[in-house]
């Protein structure tokens, strides 16, 4: 059963193996075919083909991508497919350049020599993981697991397991320890601790899934010296599943290995990434929409006396407050008697213009000098005022968690709805999802979703 499960995995793996080659070879054919009109490719197309090839060997094969996959989602494996496709056509055009065959060979074909190998590597995943699902929910390629643990995470991980059934993941029962307080509904109860490593052993068990608070050194303990002997992955499992928890991961900090429960995700590479798209967007933008700020700003000039530009205290990464720009909505004197106020629906301290523009989004424009001058990002949870961040981190659970991110035009909250007097703990809840899961494709996916729903909108005003 064993050999038939592992010749299962690796046919799947030798199913990319050779599909990724196979797919480069033919999707090149078909870009030329797309740019020329003819099959029969010149020799200095064919060696670089060649080259490719091995470039492509070399960086994929070095990659995690022809590993199991199970329990991964597509969505990663396609992030990390990129990047690999990126580096091998990236590395490909350099030496192009270097032996200065650039201009002999058609730019236009390696770029859609590029798109279409890429959407051919990932068709040909996505059909790949497909066939493993089916192959899996009919009960082959399992893998055996066991459990350590009555906790309530141990629970969670039996209910998850059970709902994924195209994960491949069998759970065959449980152990008690002696500090569990209950049970585990579903699978049966094995044994106790001392039992476990016999059992694994007999039973040629592939997992053991160790579900006890990190409190219970002894349990644990107990539990690899049980297992001292075999071979089965052993996933420790601590009890932080009920925890909000951002961007949690393990790493080694000098030499010390180190559980994050708690970090930005913009550091490092991924920082100075967000700045690049932060910058090269702004700018473009800027020169896109130059000719109809120009025209707001002749319009709120017009529509009551002071200045264009209304300044407004607005607090953002790390808690660091900035000035936020916007075109000037309201009468100058529309907060002195009041103090900050929380615009609602059926107010009227805007000017005519003003109500357009904040109804339409337009009096957000100026915001993308923020984002030149690196007060604020494109994409991000929008900033609030200082006086309102202080009553509201009281008031809402993880509230202060949003500054883990530089504060945004828009954001994911805004593209779902939950932007001016709407629900503050949903909106808190899209955008910590939004630093969970950050990416440079959630970033466009979100600028792409705000030019059709985020600018005009009822709950705008």
């Amino acid at each position: 059963m064993k050999n038939s499960r592992n010749r299962i995995s690796a046919c799947l793996a030798l199913t990319l193996k050779v599909g990724d080659p196979l797919t480069l070879i033919g999707t090149a054919m078909a870009a030329y075919y797309w740019r020329f009109g003819d099959l029969q490719l010149p020799v200095n197309y064919w060696r670089l083909i060649a080259i490719t090839l091995l470039l492509a060997v070399l960086v994929l094969g070095a990659s995690p991508l022809y590993r199991s996959w199970r329990g991964r989602s597509l969505w990663a494996e396609s992030r990390s497919l990129l990047l690999r496709w990126l580096i091998v056509f990236g590395a490909l055009f350099a030496y192009m350049v270097a032996i200065q065959a650039a201009d002999e060979l058609s730019r236009l074909w390696l770029a859609s020599w590029f798109c279409l190998s890429l959407l051919g590597a990932l068709a040909l995943r996505s059909i790949t993981r497909g066939a493993a699902a089916w192959v899996r929910r009919r009960g082959f390629d399992q893998r055996s697991a066991v459990i350590v643990g009555a906790s309530t995470d141990a629970q969670v991980i039996v209910n998850t397991i059970g709902d994924n059934a195209w994960a491949g993941i069998t759970i065959k029962g449980w152990f008690s320890t002696d500090v569990d307080r209950g049970r585990i509904d579903g699978p049966e109860i094995l044994g106790n601790l001392q039992s476990l490593g016999a059992y694994v052993e007999g039973h040629a068990i592939d997992q053991v899934w160790i579900a006890l608070p990190m409190r219970e050194e002894a349990q644990i303990a107990l539990a690899l010296e049980q297992l001292q002997h075999s071979t089965a992955d052993i996933k420790f499992v601590p009890d932080m599943l009920g925890m909000q928890l951002l961007n949690h991961s393990v790493e080694q900090v000098a030499g010390l290995p180190v559980i994050n429960l708690q970090q930005t995700p913009f550091r490092g590479n991924a920082q100075l990434l967000k700045a690049l798209e932060d910058r090269i967007l702004a700018v473009l933008i800027l020169l896109l929409i130059a000719p109809v700020m120009l025209a707001i700003a002749v319009a709120v000039k017009l529509s009551s006396p002071g200045p264009v530009f209304y300044r407004q205290e607005r607090m953002s990464w790390n808690n660091k407050t900035f000035q936020m720009l916007k075109f000037r909505s309201m009468p100058v004197d529309a907060e002195t008697g009041t103090g900050a106020v929380w615009a609602k629906a059926g107010e009227n301290r805007a000017t005519r213009v003003g109500a357009f523009l904040r109804k339409t989004s337009l009096d957000e424009l100026p915001q993308f000098l923020n984002v030149l001058f690196g007060d604020m990002s494109i994409v991000g949870p929008r900033p609030e005022r200082p006086v309102f961040v202080h009553q509201f981190k009281h008031d809402i659970p993880a509230y202060m968690k949003k500054h883990m991110a530089k504060a945004g035009i828009t954001g994911w909250a805004q593209i779902n709805g939950w932007r001016g007097s709407t629900d503050l703990q949903k909106r808190i809840e899209c955008d910590l999802f939004y630093i969970e899961n950050w990416s440079l494709w959630f970033d466009l996916k979100i600028i792409f979703a705000t030019l059709f729903k985020g600018f005009v909108h009822k709950n705008a005003y």
